[in-house]
């Protein structure tokens, strides 16, 4: 199974934000759209960055509620790993879990795409699995 499948299932719409925006208002957003994160995007949908729960949780823990005054670009994550929709649930499962991060914008032509999170990939892998038990059991049955 491919990243292009799991979108087309749960769909390709970004939540996003620009550089600028405060984080009190991307806090807004992600509590709002129930998320854990936003991806920062240039006007041409190109990947600037992206702003997580934790980044927040960060940002707080170090100058207090004054933090959420900051624009995005002071805390976002700059270096996006990102994934193509040809990749596999277990290509990109193995990434999130080496590089401890819970979002995985999908870009096509450098351009965001679409986003998977973690629930996402392993649903589908999950999914897979038992569509692959399902089938050992219809052939042992037959045999």
């Amino acid at each position: 199974m491919t990243v292009a499948a799991i979108l087309a299932e749960k769909g390709r719409e970004v939540a996003t934000t620009t550089a600028q925006t405060s984080l009190a208002e991307v806090v807004r957003t992600l509590a709002a759209r129930k998320i854990g994160a936003l991806v920062v995007v240039d006007a041409d949908r190109r990947i600037d960055g992206i702003v997580s729960e934790r980044d927040i949780v960060r940002a707080i823990a170090a100058a207090g509620g004054d933090g959420l005054n900051q624009p995005v670009s002071s805390i976002m994550t700059r270096t996006v790993v990102t994934c193509t929709n040809s990749e596999t649930i277990n290509d990109v499962m193995t990434r999130m879990t080496r590089g401890r991060f819970r979002h995985l914008p999908v870009t096509d032509e450098g351009r965001l795409s679409g986003i998977v999170s973690i629930g996402d990939v392993v649903k589908a892998r999950i999914e897979q699995v038992e569509r692959e038990a399902e089938e050992l059991k219809a052939y042992i049955a037959t045999a």
